[in-house]
């Protein structure tokens, strides 16, 4: 049975296709009477392992298994033909191949492991995790560069004075021209400036403020009942407005409480009853009409 018939049931993948390959390999530099059924029994143990690692590994291990095979087998067959023809004669014919297949085969697997560790090593993590602690941990150090800049020079020292020129007397020009006599100054009177008559001042008012007058109510019959009885006492400030023949022409106000309510009441009861017994505020000894405000004061006897 040929060893490509053999029906392979793992998964394959980039580790199993180079194992077939170095086993197919390792089956044709092998003795031609023994390189069909060592690539058939390799590639039927080769479908029964599993992971890419393993079946790359038994491809490699493979390939040495055919050096050693070669070997031997090219040993017995020096040593049958140096018996038959002499040792000195085949041993020079025979050296060069033991020699150039071995080395020409372990080369070739050397390089292949290499590819593969490499990229084995690359899909895994495996560099990575070798090389991370070699390295350990970058660390960026920011170095600042200062510059020193140059002291400029003192700025150069300038003497801005400059002595005064003198020209001389002004030279007289005399152009031909007759200016004629010189202007004859006149006196000329002074404008008066008329301002227009001030009205005259009215002479001042005289203003009278008017009060209770003849014939006003007694204070005593409007002091309240109550505040008698409880001794209340105080001063109610009333303010009227009156015409000029002393009646009211409005409803009396207080003006300042005597701190009793009823002793303001009776304040303005008794304003209210003096209406046309007041006296009239005076302008210049004319009555007229105006407000005016007055003290009335409740006291016990």
């Amino acid at each position: 049975m040929n060893g490509s018939n053999v029906i392979d049931t793992g998964p394959r993948g980039w580790g199993h296709e180079i194992a077939q390959h170095l086993i197919q390999h390792a089956a044709h530099s092998a003795p031609p009477p023994l390189a069909e059924r060592l690539e058939e029994e390799w590639l039927a143990d080769l479908a029964a392992r599993r992971g890419q690692v393993s079946r790359l590994l038994f491809g490699l291990g493979c390939c040495w298994a055919t050096n050693l095979i070669a070997r031997e087998h090219r040993a017995l067959n020096v040593s049958a033909a140096t018996a038959a023809t002499g040792s000195t004669t085949m041993t020079t014919q025979v050296q060069p191949s033991l020699t150039f297949l071995p080395r020409r085969t372990t080369v070739l697997v050397a390089i292949v492991g290499l590819h593969v560790a490499i990229i084995y090593a690359f899909a895994t993590g495996l560099a990575h995790r070798l090389i991370e602690p070699l390295q350990g941990p970058m660390i960026a150090d920011v170095v600042r560069e200062t510059r020193t800049l140059p002291t400029p020079p003192p700025p150069p020292t300038v003497d801005l004075y400059r002595p005064p020129i003198d020209l001389g007397p002004e030279p007289l020009i005399d152009t031909g021209v007759d200016r004629g006599p010189d202007p004859i100054h006149t006196d000329v009177p002074p404008i008066v400036e008329t301002l227009p008559p001030q009205r005259p001042v009215p002479p001042p008012v005289k203003r009278v403020s008017g009060g209770p007058g003849k014939g006003f109510p007694a204070t005593d019959d409007y002091y309240p009942a109550a505040s008698i009885r409880l001794g209340e006492q105080g001063s109610s400030a009333i303010q009227v407005c009156v015409d000029s023949s002393g009646k009211l022409t409005s409803e009396p106000q207080v003006m300042k409480s005597s701190g009793s309510s009823r002793l303001d009441e009776g304040a303005l009861r008794l304003a209210k009853a003096g209406s046309g017994h007041y006296r009239a505020t005076t302008e210049n000894g004319t009555p007229v009409s105006s407000c005016f405000g007055y003290l009335i004061t409740f006291t016990l006897k």
